[in-house]
């Protein structure tokens, strides 16, 4: 386990992508809503900018040692640093402008995100076309790359906000489907199979220690969620969307909390919400106080073990509704906090 003592500060986040294109427009809004205490700021992702400013694409800029290109099947491995690698590179160092701009002499504590190694082993391909899952091999060499390169962006955003505490993000909405050998081929008429969970665990223990004394969760969007084994690759915290949560794995979530994980409950929604308008902050949070009774967990340990976020990345939201999404996850936090029962 990392230092978690930076979660002790956040009481609400963001899970990455925002709206738009304008990484200065981001970076206010993500320090505007979490500053002076409220919550974790973060690394804004961009993706309406285009391939580069996607998930993927930002994650293959990082990469050391491999490079990438865009087919219209999606991202490939490249010989050498083209046109796509270049402009993801660009545009990351264009957000990173933005944030140390906007986080001048700021001292709490900080996010970054970037996909995690079997998310990105199904999503980018080989030279062939097939994915990288395909191969164990490929995944390995993946995985490497991925590591290096998080330890130089790691040590690049320390440079450029030398106050912050870091902690750092593994996106893995396609874990469980890698895990259950749901992932399709380039044909798309048959599966990936499933791979080995121990092999899963030892990959992302792999990548997460990169990060060295740094604060780390994994975050994905999508259902069954493999709690113990995030734990046991070393996730210092989990974050995922609440509302996907079945009973037989609410277990697991009380033993991660009684373990020390932190948990980041998606609870505010991602896009604008057909009524056009929020619910009350006390009712967003309502789903985790209950979740709470019925695990027979102290209430008191509520805000030293919660953080709130949206269900899942603010790309597909409006402008408006994504500052508002996000000063809502501060406010449904200072709830919980003044209210835990």
């Amino acid at each position: 386990m990392s230092e978690i003592s930076v979660f002790r500060d956040c009481p609400a986040t963001g899970i990455g992508s925002m709206p738009g294109g304008d990484a200065r427009e981001a970076a206010k809004t993500v320090a505007g809503s979490f500053g002076d205490g409220e919550g974790m700021p973060y690394l804004a992702e961009l993706p309406a900018r285009g391939p580069g400013a996607d998930m993927t694409g930002r994650t293959v800029g990082l990469l050391s040692e491999l490079y990438g290109h865009v087919e219209p099947s999606g991202w490939r491995i490249s010989d050498r640093p083209g046109r796509d690698t270049r402009r993801a590179r660009s545009w990351l160092g264009e957000d990173l402008d933005a944030l140390e701009e906007f986080t001048q002499g700021y001292e709490g504590p900080l996010k970054v995100q970037a996909v995690g190694p079997w998310t990105l082993a199904a999503a980018l391909e080989r030279r062939g076309g097939e994915a990288f899952l395909g191969d164990p091999g490929a995944c390995r060499d993946l995985a490497d790359s991925l590591a290096e390169g998080l330890r130089g962006h790691l040590v690049e955003v320390r440079r450029r906000v030398p106050g912050a505490r870091i902690a750092l993000q593994l996106d893995e909405p396609s874990l469980t489907a890698v895990l259950r050998g749901r992932v399709r081929t380039a044909s798309g008429y048959r599966t990936y199979r499933a791979v080995d969970r121990q092999v899963v665990e030892a990959t992302l223990r792999e990548v997460l220690a990169a990060a060295g004394e740094t604060a780390t969760l994994v975050h994905t969007c999508a259902p069954e969620v493999p709690f113990a084994l995030l734990r046991r690759a070393g996730a210092d915290g989990i974050s995922f969307d609440l509302s996907l949560l079945t009973e037989r794995e609410e277990e697991a979530v009380g033993e991660a909390v009684e373990g020390g994980t932190r948990m980041f409950f998606g609870v505010v929604p991602g896009t604008d919400p057909a009524s056009g308008r929020l619910s009350d902050p006390g009712g967003s949070v309502m789903g985790v106080r209950t979740l709470w009774r019925r695990l027979g967990l102290n209430p008191g340990t509520l805000t030293e073990s919660v953080t709130v976020t949206p269900s899942c990345g603010l790309a597909g939201a409006s402008p408006g509704y994504a500052r508002a999404a996000l000063a809502h996850c501060a406010r449904a936090a200072r709830s919980l906090a003044d209210n835990p029962e």
